[in-house]
């Protein structure tokens, strides 16, 4: 008696046509944000290597781009944009609460997706110190969204699940990270956990995840290291807490830094927009003067070579890159902060090597990957996953997960509230929309 209304109701959804529909359309669109991503993938790096060989053949012509092409893309995006500006993820989490479909609407369209690619490959061309990480999750979620319009959802927590799947899909195609996908979408964009939607979320990250791959091929994001770290040592255990806590604290100074900045000029960017995309302009080239040109772009050839030992690097390396990434990011264009963030992560960790002298560098480069970017989003359990994933480095999961949670604690002292919970919190206060909570 208990079991054949469940059989009938199981025979009905395999033989539905409507159900089927549903499938096929979700499938689609998880398999065009893999392509999308891949795609984004391509261009950013084009974009990136394109403005490294600029500067290589001029470094005046190089230094004097910038403000201008920053001041042109802070234009075109108030102008014709508007919604794309930032990261994308405190965008993404913020339409999770919006009750209001138009506004969730213009938070997350085809029109956010096709403009957050082509500003972020154009601040890269530019010579932004910019990622594509964070953008590529907006775009996922913008793609999955629309699904709606070819399927009918009148479910609020069918919407929900969509936005988190295709955010999710982004960050995996994005890093060839698919665990590191669904654990950013359930501890950063939702923190909770769904039944009802888990499904999807870990379709869409495989069949997107899947997708990227076959267009990409079958890569390690920073490369891979086969360096250990003997976690009964004394000094790799001082390592990892030196590491946690001045990667954790650094991390959050550079959050806290971009949540007041963001604040502080709110009403000067309404007023001249291209203004300050001028200003941080000549911020970054001073600073890449000042570093000959190791600040510029996402950091990705930078952060490899350290995580793969061919390069030792700056001391002052994650200073100026940190600096330059928090006027990228105050400047208004689209762009992200995660490549940057590991390449300064990076950094710091070789300093700290020189310190720690006796132990591997690529291990404490890592360490320093993963404190430092735990410390800036404070994630613990996402930061570790991703940056094993991202370098193929699973025989240090104890010490990444140990130095995360350090960091995680160090970081909270000076940025008590998540940036992309601040900055969502932001984006919802400045358009005033009614939200699940109000």
């Amino acid at each position: 008696m208990s079991i054949r209304p469940h059989l009938k109701r199981t025979r009905r959804q395999l033989l539905s046509l409507n159900v089927w529909k549903l499938r096929l359309v979700f499938w689609s669109s998880a398999m065009l944000i893999g392509i999308t991503a891949a795609i984004f993938a391509l261009g950013s790096g084009f974009a990136d290597t394109l403005y490294h060989r600029l500067y290589a053949y001029s470094a005046p012509l190089a230094l004097g781009l910038t403000p201008i092409a920053l001041a042109c893309i802070a234009w075109l995006t108030t102008r014709y944009f508007v919604g794309t500006e930032g990261s994308g993820i405190p965008q993404a989490i913020a339409a999770l609460s919006i009750r209001d479909g138009a506004l969730r609407s213009s938070v997350l369209s085809l029109r956010i997706a096709i403009g957050k690619i082509f500003l972020t490959c154009l601040g890269l061309l530019s010579g932004a110190s910019i990622g594509r990480e964070g953008p590529t999750v907006h775009v996922g979620a913008s793609l999955m969204y629309a699904v709606r319009h070819f399927i009918s959802l009148r479910s609020r927590d069918m919407h929900h699940a969509l936005i988190l799947a295709g955010g999710a899909a982004g960050i995996s195609a994005a890093f060839n990270t698919p665990l590191a996908g669904i654990l950013f979408a359930i501890e950063e964009m939702s923190r909770r956990f769904e039944e009802k939607t888990s499904g999807v979320l870990i379709i869409a990250v495989v069949l997107s995840g899947i997708t990227a791959l076959s267009i990409l091929g079958n890569y390690t994001y920073f490369g891979s290291t086969t360096a250990t770290l003997p976690i009964t040592s004394p000094m790799a255990l001082l390592a990892i807490m030196t590491c946690g806590i001045v990667g954790g604290l650094v991390g959050g100074l550079f959050s806290q830094s971009l949540i007041f900045g963001t604040q502080r000029l709110a009403p000067f960017a309404r007023r001249s927009p291209v203004l300050l995309a001028f200003v941080c302009g000549l911020l970054i080239s001073l600073i890449a003067f000042l570093s000959d040109g190791h600040t510029y772009g996402t950091g990705y050839d930078e952060a490899r070579q350290l995580v793969t030992g061919q390069e030792q690097g700056s001391l002052l390396y994650p200073l100026y890159k940190m600096l330059a990434t928090v006027a990228s990011y105050l400047s208004g264009i689209p762009g992200g902060i995660f490549a940057p963030s590991l390449s300064v992560g990076a950094g710091i960790g070789a300093d700290l090597a020189q310190v720690f002298h006796t132990l591997p560098m690529q291990a404490l480069v890592l360490l320093g990957m993963v404190s430092y970017f735990t410390g800036v989003v404070q994630t613990p359990i996402t930061a570790f996953v991703i940056v094993m994933e991202m370098t193929d480095s699973s025989s240090l999961l104890l010490p990444l997960m140990a130095a995360a949670l350090i960091a995680k604690g160090s970081s909270h002292l000076v940025c008590p509230k998540p940036i992309y919970q601040a900055l969502a919190e932001a984006y919802l206060a400045k358009t005033g929309a009614q939200t699940d909570k109000n």
